[in-house]
């Protein structure tokens, strides 16, 4: 009969720890900003006596946010449902780091594409200088560290934000980071802004790419011999000078000496596609520890997923 009762005392804590994927995205606050341009977040109970941070991650093309955000696979779901899961990595975040709140922003805009909306919008990076401005004073009361990050075309949302600053960015953006995103990295326009505020105490830039200058797509090269994400990240390590490299079977590699910007290059010998396998195996997570305490704490960036439990059906 204890054992009976004690069942019976659990099930009700069990029930309502379930949510689905529905309840999931209809429970999430979502902000219609100008130009086709939506806010999605991902906001926890938030402790006020506990420091925030607030992750941009600006979609990659193609994606919703909901596709973004992943559940499991239903007979006759989109695929795009299964190659990113921000959702359940966000989970694993929450979970393995309880010091902080973490609030994560999905930046989607109405072609699913930022280089395409960057091109076809007047204004368009001052206009993604406002977004930023306006989440950071959303959260202003919570003090805010501010992550810009995002995969494939949402890294020009970034550089198209670090085109609108004069000289570096504010003090309040604390990290950065590509996940095969670095398309749009110019010397000319962004290696001193990145230099300068690099400089500033507890500041983090993490980049994530492999080698898809070997890519060849439909009997076509993936990428032109210096537009993709292997040539720009090598390209972006150099310019900032001071990297320490390292070479394996598996990667290149440039870090500092705290860890806190680093490149991460996965090699690529049979000619892969590992665009968004780079997402799936762990990276967003990686992307927010590494350089931390936490980096690499029951999880392995470019391993098996250790988020799926947290994986919404």
């Amino acid at each position: 009969m204890r054992k009976y009762f004690i069942l019976l005392c659990l099930m009700p804590l069990i029930t309502v720890a379930q949510i689905s994927f529905e309840q999931k995205m209809k429970a999430m606050p979502v902000v219609q900003m100008a130009n086709g341009v939506t806010l999605t977040i991902d906001e926890p109970s938030i402790n006020v006596k506990k420091p925030s941070k607030v992750v941009l991650y600006a979609l990659p093309n193609g994606n919703t946010t909901a596709q973004t955000f992943g559940k499991k696979l239903a007979k006759g779901d989109d695929w795009h449902y299964n190659i990113q899961h921000i959702g359940a990595q966000t989970q694993f975040v929450r979970n393995t780091d309880s010091k902080y709140n973490y609030i994560i922003i999905y930046v989607e805009n109405s072609l699913k594409s930022w280089p395409q909306w960057r091109r076809q919008t007047a204004n368009a990076d001052q206009l993604i200088n406002k977004i930023v401005d306006s989440i950071y004073q959303r959260y202003q009361n919570l003090k805010p560290h501010i992550t810009l990050s995002g995969h494939s075309g949402g890294g020009s949302f970034i550089f198209g934000y670090l085109n609108a600053q004069t000289t570096t960015l504010p003090s309040y953006i604390e990290r950065i980071g590509f996940i095969d995103a670095t398309y749009a990295y110019e010397t000319e326009k962004h290696q001193q802004k990145l230099v300068t505020w690099l400089k500033q105490p507890n500041k983090f830039l993490q980049v994530i790419a492999y080698n898809d200058s070997v890519v060849v797509y439909n009997n076509k090269p993936l990428v032109s011999p210096t537009g993709g994400t292997w040539y720009r990240s090598k390209l972006m390590a150099n310019d900032l000078g001071g990297l320490k490299f390292e070479e394996n079977l598996m990667q290149l590699a440039w870090q500092n000496k705290s860890g806190r910007t680093s490149f991460t290059l996965i090699k690529n010998p049979d000619g892969k596609i590992f665009h968004t396998v780079l997402v799936e195996r762990n990276g967003f997570i990686d992307l927010l520890f590494k350089g931390t305490k936490l980096a690499a704490k029951n999880y392995r960036f470019w391993t098996e997923p250790v988020y799926q439990n947290f994986i919404l059906e």
